[in-house]
């Protein structure tokens, strides 16, 4: 979900299906997928890295200017299953990675924000395509929906 006049852009459900095999302790696995699976919200929503162009030093080296995920950018109802009888012949004990992969799930966030900038932009008469990169910060979000505060006049 996402209000643009009010700068907000929220996920609030997520349902992910994760193949690791044979789960050595489901627990762990589960925390993982959705460890994983918050670290991209952030990757592809909020962390922007910027720098001095003079001298190169990173300027956004504190949580001030630099945004991680916290606990309100996950989804409040965020269901994660792991594969049945699933096994990887080639694994420990049969396992599978389940740290780093989630994180590459966590893109269809971006799919889903350009789905609803394109419906904001057709009620605003702006249609077409739109340049759309990551990190989906507000601003970039309201920019290319093309809302302004004149869209309240009528």
């Amino acid at each position: 979900e996402m209000c643009i006049r009010d700068r907000v852009s929220t996920q609030s459900t997520g349902d992910l299906l994760y193949d690791c095999g044979t789960s050595l302790n489901p627990t762990v696995d589960i925390g993982q997928v959705e460890g994983g699976f918050v670290f991209g919200l952030g990757y592809y929503t909020s962390e922007q890295l910027f720098y001095d162009t003079t001298t190169g030093t990173c300027t956004t080296d504190g949580t001030w200017e630099y945004k991680p995920p916290s606990a309100q950018d996950i989804p409040i109802d965020l269901r994660v299953s792991l594969l049945k009888n699933s096994s990887n012949p080639n694994g420990v004990l049969s396992s599978k990675a389940v740290g780093e992969p989630p994180l590459g799930v966590s893109c269809s966030v971006m799919f889903a924000l350009q789905q609803a900038i394109t419906s904001a932009r057709s009620q605003f008469s702006a249609s077409g395509y739109f340049d759309f990169n990551t990190p989906a910060s507000i601003d970039q979000i309201q920019l290319s929906s093309k809302w302004t505060y004149q869209n309240f006049f009528f």
